[in-house]
């Protein structure tokens, strides 16, 4: 499936987990929720998965989590704050380029106007 398709289902799983629980909670609980509603939908979800930092040729195991990974393809960064911050859209960038992977949506779930806040973020470091 391209990064396309999984990016479509996974916006139409995140809109029916915030129709049904609504802005204020905490990230984890969109996080479940989410993963939940994309296995459903007969994805390949992982959770919290670690992303290492190398550096010329040290690896270092220093516990960076990406929230979601779908399909072994496109990250999902969760965020339940006010607004959405230029440290935000960098993190998911810096998450991207660490993983090589060409997609990723950051998505804010504290927000009266959902659609604002799902962004789509593409890797030109590949």
């Amino acid at each position: 499936m391209h990064e396309n398709e999984i990016s479509f289902l996974i916006r139409g799983a995140i809109f029916k987990v915030y129709n049904t629980l609504g802005p204020g909670l905490l990230e984890s609980s969109y996080e479940a929720a989410l993963g939940y509603e994309l296995v459903k939908s007969g994805l390949l979800v992982e959770h919290q998965v670690g992303l290492p930092l190398i550096y010329q040729e040290l690896k270092l195991e220093i516990g960076y989590r990406i929230d979601l990974l779908v399909e072994k393809k496109v990250i999902v960064e969760i965020k339940s704050v006010e607004q959405i911050m230029n440290v935000h859209h960098l993190q998911i960038m810096t998450y991207l380029r660490l993983s090589k992977l060409k997609l990723g949506l950051l998505v804010n779930f504290n927000t009266d106007d959902l659609s604002k806040n799902i962004i789509r973020k593409i890797n030109g470091y590949l």
